[in-house]
């Protein structure tokens, strides 16, 4: 993909002049590397702002036309305003065809639903690295690093040596020499559910033959012709000042 943007020399530097100029609607830059002097240059704000939104624009070799001729250039570095949608400043890099480059792409993830971690296992992949530092000439650059997950396991991940690179193209690896890109972990709570089923399911069942004997304290269901025992409680005693009630057989006072 070949991406161009227009670029002018800049005659004025300093804070004073950046503020002037992206008050009229300009971005300060500055290009720099290779054989040439470092040059201010300025550029369309919002020209600029919509190429930022697209990722390949930052992770592609650029075009760079500036006073009627053109060069070849990475973006190295934006500064935006902390809470407006403003380009502080914007740096480029010139670059030569003939010599290595290192540039951060992006990973893209793919086939995550379709990994043995989350159709069978239920798992969250995680994705661990977002981009990654490569070495390569100019024409090798990619503009991003395919991820494949449809192989991912429960519990296991992905390293920086299992992608497949292109031709000519080698990751840069600082401080750990195999770094993890992408893992699959099976939520605490879920493992908590299962342990709890399998549990249950190793429990031996209830012994029914126990289950019908009675227990100590149960009552036993009366059948007809039992003797009902009366106890001290079920009498009423009549106590002083309580009404009797009248019966049929009553004799009316």
């Amino acid at each position: 993909m070949q991406l161009e943007f227009t670029a002018f020399p800049r005659a004025t530097e300093g804070r004073g002049a950046s503020r002037r100029l992206r008050r009229s609607g300009r971005a300060p830059g500055i290009v720099y590397g290779g054989t040439a002097t470092p040059q201010p240059i300025e550029l369309d704000h919002n020209a600029l702002f919509h190429a930022l939104r697209n990722e390949a624009f930052h992770a592609s070799i650029l075009t760079m036309k500036l006073e009627g001729t053109s060069g070849k250039v990475l973006l190295r570095d934006v500064q935006m305003h902390p809470f407006k949608n403003e380009i502080l400043h914007v740096d480029f890099q010139r670059i030569d065809e003939n010599k290595k480059i290192h540039m951060k792409v992006p990973l893209h993830f793919v086939n995550g639903e379709a990994s043995p971690a989350v159709k069978l296992a239920g798992a969250i992949v995680s994705h661990v690295k977002a981009e990654l530092d490569l070495a390569c000439l100019p024409r090798d650059l990619p503009e991003f690093i395919e991820v494949d997950l449809s192989s991912l396991e429960a519990g296991g991940s992905i390293h920086v040596s299992a992608l497949k690179l292109p031709q000519g193209v080698t990751a840069v690896s600082r401080g750990k020499t195999d770094p993890v890109v992408a893992t699959a972990v099976v939520p605490r709570g879920l493992v908590e559910a299962e342990e709890v089923v399998e549990s249950a399911e190793a429990a031996p069942a209830p012994d029914a033959t126990k289950a019908a004997e009675p227990k100590a304290g149960d009552k036993k269901e009366a059948k007809p012709g039992d003797k009902v025992e009366a106890k001290p409680s079920d009498k009423k005693e009549a106590k002083p000042g309580d009404k009797k009630e009248a019966g049929k057989g009553d004799k009316k006072k």
